[in-house]
């Protein structure tokens, strides 16, 4: 599984422009658009997007380790991505996650802001579609697995839009948010599905809802002390991106994504010399960390503490640096 196939690229835009395709559906775009969105744009959306992909991501992994339907064959194809070959192939969590960030985006989005519904939908079309493209060019799913994967984000999709507004209301107003935020995920997280051989699957949704789970922890919190995310029964959106100059926009990410990979990199270290020193391993024994009494709690707590960084200390941080 360490080996690929050589190629030699005959066509760079192509090559790139999915290259870069396929990023947009891994953990470098989560942790860079979804904050980004908090911070600069709107955190009523934020908090249905973050929401959204936390449930179709989960069902997603889970349904990949339940069929157990193969990657396709290399070769034929050839395989641009090494990482993700352990993992089976049916639904592509790429698509699904493209497809529900991208509409639920465009819907939370389409009744807030003035523009063109035609190009609202038109971008939310594409941005999936790109996502999906990719995952067959990189070899890493059939036709069927990228299908299925949008189509099954789709079905999430209509399910979940009427129950938005109540889901959104009781994990803001809800005195059990924090409490079932926490132990549901980590119940989801410790009773993954087994299986005969170590796939990244598992690290990957414990990553996802440790994110989700600290984020829902920080909005809840957030609307405790402050008015600034929920007043009454309606939500008052954040600074919309069109009030703000360019200047702000930009200083509010990159400071805010400096102070995220800067805990995520803190509590990374902690949590691994912790579960080291209890399990007697070294931080570099990549065997170890695969275990489940390790891998769970230490993605869990490293990606639950970024996704409540990012929602509550890093928009204090802006406030004590005057960016808001």
């Amino acid at each position: 599984q360490g080996c690929t196939q050589k190629y030699i690229v005959k066509n760079y835009f192509y090559y790139y422009l999915f290259k870069f395709s396929a990023a947009l559906g891994e953990e470098i775009f989560y942790i860079t658009f979804l904050p980004f969105t908090y911070w600069n744009i709107d955190h009523s959306v934020s908090r249905r997007m973050i929401i959204v992909w936390s449930i179709v991501m989960y069902i997603g992994q889970v349904s990949k380790d339940i069929l157990k339907w193969p990657r396709p064959l290399s070769p034929p194809v050839v395989k641009l991505e090494m990482r993700t070959n352990a993992e089976y192939g049916m639904p592509s969590t790429h698509a699904m996650a493209a497809t529900a960030i991208s509409f639920s985006f465009f819907i939370a989005t389409m009744n807030q802001y003035k523009y063109p519904f035609e190009l609202g939908l038109a971008a939310a079309f594409v941005f999936s579609t790109l996502v999906c493209l990719s995952r067959l060019y990189t070899g890493m799913h059939t036709v069927l697995d990228v299908i299925g994967g949008a189509l099954i984000s789709a079905v999430l999709l209509v399910l979940l839009y009427p129950a938005w507004d109540t889901i959104d209301h009781l994990l803001l107003t809800s005195p059990f948010c924090p409490l079932f935020s926490i132990v549901v995920p980590l119940v989801l997280c410790y009773n993954y599905p087994k299986l005969d051989y170590y796939s990244p699957t598992r690290g990957d949704t414990t990553t996802i809802l440790g994110a989700a789970a600290g984020a829902t922890v920080g909005f809840w919190l957030n609307n405790q002390y402050s008015a600034s995310a929920h007043t009454g029964t309606s939500v008052q959106p954040g600074h919309p991106l069109a009030s703000s100059t360019m200047v702000f926009v930009l200083a509010r990410f990159f400071t805010g994504i400096l102070v995220v990979l800067l805990t995520r990199w803190l509590m990374k270290s902690a949590v691994l010399g912790v579960l080291g020193y209890r399990y007697q391993f070294p931080m570099g024994d990549l065997q170890a960390r695969r275990r489940l009494e390790v891998e769970v709690p230490y993605k869990f707590v490293t990606y639950s503490c970024v996704g409540f960084t990012a929602t509550v200390l890093v928009p204090l941080l802006h406030q004590l640096l005057g960016l808001m």
